[in-house]
């Protein structure tokens, strides 16, 4: 494999020591996922120390190590582990000539940053390198930017946030030469005064955009002129995208696919765009139209981002699509929740065929406002048709009062229960919706429908 980092560069760029000469091929900083020839980072938190687990690193098969204290293993010793990845991720960003895209949003970031990957790698097989995974916070952005192989034609970053202020800092690792928020919606309530306050944390991306770097900022949103007005100070140039009149990058025309997804029509500036593409519902068709104004403005091919859009499969816990032993339709939004993706995979159940039956868990971080958000989605489940839902969490007690005698309720405490409650709940022929935060673990609902429990 090509070589990633010499000890040399490393240190370097760490201002640390090198115990020797070594090479590595990849950066971790979690000892499970070291492979043959990785770059294991310590880091020190507060709730455990890496260098505890620097004998499994090395076992797994690691290369080399950064460390804040004395090994036995080759490694470039430093005074802060922690820092010493920010400063090798701006090593990383500083050699590289690649067209850097950052992503962020309330909702369907993750799913944007795929899509994206998968339309640059079209064009550019091999050469694009994008963030795994969600690794979007302080560690997780510094890991994929030390993880960007030197001679990548272009790379896509996810940037997340929950407080006010964290985006700026990520944006300066990051800089990139596009910055797209794909919207703008009540997630992390808990932390916020209002959506007007997440709209101005979101923009913050913006801010250290390279000179005459491309904002995108979704049209639709009914905070796009706020955006706007963040963005205009840092970029060279803004486009919009979205389905209404006046934006940039427009959806002219969308139609149910007989696939499931959509084939739409999009103007591109003066261009217009059909395409298939394989996921379905209208979020879907917002992420599509961000992906298509990245590809634009980053200089790539539109052609082959729309094959790629065609192409593109569900995501673990983000639109993945299986079926049970029984015959159930399972959608697996399971990875995490809010108002605005609780609705949008809500209306997407809807149009599938059977039985509707959804296994919704409670929604984290919404704040004092969090009974009313949870009972507000009594209406989007009544509009997709469900007949059978299991509620998990007791935040989900608006919702399960809101929705007595108007449809089969089952409320249970936990994603346990949830996994005994399933099988008088799912039969033969079902479509089954599984969506809640990642906190409520609905992971375990997801594997027991796939036969793994």
């Amino acid at each position: 494999m090509t070589v990633l980092w010499t000890a040399a560069e490393i240190a370097a760029a760490c201002h640390g020591t090198a115990s020797g000469d070594f090479a590595v091929t990849g950066v971790a900083f979690d000892s499970r996922e070291v492979g043959a020839g990785d770059l294991f980072v310590a880091l020190k938190g507060g709730a455990t120390d890496g260098h505890r687990f620097l004998p499994h690193a090395f076992a797994q098969g690691g290369a080399g190590a950064i460390v804040s204290e004395a090994c036995d293993h080759p490694h470039v010793l430093v005074a802060d582990t922690i820092l010493a990845l920010d400063d090798l991720a701006r090593a990383s960003r500083a050699r590289t000539a690649a067209t850097i895209v950052g992503v962020t949003g309330s909702v369907g970031k993750t799913s944007a940053k795929e899509a994206l990957w998968a339309a640059l790698d079209r064009g550019a097989p091999g050469r694009v390198h994008r963030s795994v995974k969600s690794y979007n916070n302080h560690t997780g952005v510094p890991l994929s930017l030390a993880r960007m192989p030197r001679d990548s034609r272009f790379a896509v970053f996810e940037m997340g946030m929950n407080h006010a202020g964290e985006l700026a800092q990520l944006t300066r690792l990051v800089r990139p030469h596009v910055a797209v928020i794909t919207t703008v919606a009540a997630v992390h309530m808990e932390f916020f005064a209002d959506e007007a306050a997440i709209a101005d944390a979101k923009a913050e991306i913006f801010q250290s955009l390279e000179p005459g770097g491309t904002a995108i900022v979704p049209f639709d949103n009914p905070h796009r002129e706020r955006l706007i007005a963040a963005a205009r100070p840092h970029a060279g140039r803004l486009v919009t995208f979205g389905s209404a009149d006046g934006a940039d990058v427009r959806a002219l025309e969308v139609m149910r696919s007989d696939s499931g997804g959509s084939f739409v029509t999009a103007r591109v500036g003066e261009r217009e765009l059909s395409f298939t593409l394989s996921q379905p519902g209208a979020h879907w068709v917002a992420n599509a139209l961000a992906v298509l104004a990245a590809v634009d403005a980053a200089g790539a091919d539109l052609g082959l981002a729309g094959l790629a859009l065609a192409e593109l499969g569900g995501l673990p816990g983000r639109g993945a699509r299986f079926r049970t032993a029984s015959g159930a339709l399972v959608l697996d939004e399971s990875y995490n929740a809010n108002p605005t993706s609780m609705r949008a995979t809500l209306a997407v159940l809807a149009d599938e065929p059977g039985r509707h039956v959804a296994v919704l868990g409670a929604m984290a971080e919404l704040g004092v406002d969090s009974a009313a958000y949870h009972a507000d989605l009594a209406q989007p489940v009544l509009d997709a048709g469900v007949e059978t839902i299991l509620l998990v969490g007791e935040a989900m007690a608006p919702l399960a009062t809101a929705l007595e005698q108007k449809v089969n309720v089952v409320h249970v405490p936990d994603a346990a229960a949830a996994v005994a409650a399933l099988r008088d709940v799912v039969r033969s022929g079902d479509a089954v919706l599984v969506k809640g935060s990642n906190s409520v673990g609905l992971s375990r609902v997801i594997s027991a429908l796939g036969g793994k429990a």
